[in-house]
């Protein structure tokens, strides 16, 4: 097919153009910055997430596929539960047996309890029983001295005496059981009690790692990659997902030493990417390394001072994101240009290409 002189004139014109802003951008890139401006290359980067397992088992099925936009809180895998669910209705066994001992120890203490009740009650009939042997003894001792009674009467009041104080002894030891077998009783309840407040902990454990096996997304972002796939047995810890989070983007780029002592956080930057140069993105500075990513082994000059340079990243608005969260990619590099003097005025071609 041909093609008519005014459409090769219109090729021309694009390729003249399109020429023109690549030869722009490369030379304000290089050697035409205003004053307080300065450039430096970098990439697009966000905050990645892993969503990682939380205990050991087999992966039952992904819900999302790379390149997907998820939201916080939606459902991205399930893990199998099935032995999970088992040892929950153990548990619920275990509380309920332990609800039963409740019951039965209280009812131990009240039988234990009515036990002391019966022992007072022989103690006190023990006592008087030793109260009248004592009162027949005493008589008789006054009617052994006039002749009126015999010995053997005497002794067989004595012998009562004795016996009606062993008794009583019996009865207050019976008492001392009571007391204790009560004590040992109580133990029992808090002892069941405790093994109830055991049981619901195990059940809420067991019910935690049941949700955990429900993997979610932490917040908003794009699946990155899978890393395991359905039907692996994973380790606690294990990787199954890779998100990015598209809230949180910047561009990490490297200054000299000379123009990152001008850097502040907080200061103004341009970004422009290689793959859409018509485009400028707004910027914060929102880090500054303190430490040089290039040392030279002896530092002695200030020529080889210059050569240090430092990490910057610049930081992309939220807001912004949100409104383009569909064109977000990461790992494109481009350029950033940083506005180390506030009163210095950015260039046309940063202002006017500035998107908003």
């Amino acid at each position: 097919m041909k093609m008519s002189g005014k459409g090769w004139l219109l090729v021309a014109a694009i390729v003249v153009a399109a020429g023109g802003a690549y030869y722009f951008w490369r030379h304000l890139a290089d050697d035409s910055l205003p004053e307080g401006i300065v450039g430096g290359n970098g990439r697009i980067e966000a905050t990645e997430i892993d969503i990682s397992t939380k205990t050991a088992g087999r992966l039952r099925e992904i819900l999302v596929r790379e390149g997907d936009f998820v939201k916080a809180g939606q459902v991205l895998a399930q893990m199998e539960t099935d032995q999970l669910l088992a040892r929950k209705r153990q548990a619920e066994a275990e509380l309920r047996r332990a609800v039963i001992s409740i019951d039965t120890a209280k009812s131990l203490v009240t039988q234990r309890e009515a036990e002391r009740v019966s022992a007072v009650a022989v103690i006190a009939q023990r006592q008087a029983q030793l109260d009248a042997a004592e009162r027949r003894f005493a008589r008789t001792e006054q009617l052994i001295r006039s002749s009126t009674v015999s010995q053997q009467v005497m002794d067989d009041d004595r012998a009562a005496k004795e016996g009606a104080k062993a008794t009583l002894g019996a009865a207050e030891a019976s008492l001392a059981a009571s007391d204790a077998a009560i004590s040992a009783a109580k133990a029992q309840v808090v002892d069941a009690e405790a093994a109830v407040d055991a049981a619901k902990a195990a059940i809420e454990s067991i019910e935690t790692d049941i949700a955990d096996s429900t993997l979610k997304a932490s917040r908003d972002g794009r699946v990155q990659y899978r890393v395991a796939q359905p039907g692996e047995v994973l380790s606690a810890g294990g990787r199954v997902l890779n998100l990015v989070d598209l809230g949180d983007v910047y561009m990490t780029f490297f200054l000299p030493t000379a123009e990152v002592g001008r850097t502040s956080i907080g200061s103004d930057v341009r970004l422009v990417l290689d793959a859409a140069q018509q485009y400028v993105i707004p910027a914060k500075v929102s880090f500054v390394a303190d430490v040089a990513q290039f040392t030279p082994k002896t530092v002695e000059t200030e020529e080889e001072r210059q050569k240090l340079t430092f990490r910057v990243r610049a930081q992309i608005e939220p807001a912004l994101l949100q409104k383009y969260i569909q064109q977000v990619k990461t790992g494109l590099p481009g350029m950033a240009y940083v506005k180390l003097d506030p009163n210095a005025a950015w260039p046309d071609i940063l202002e006017k290409s500035l998107v908003k």
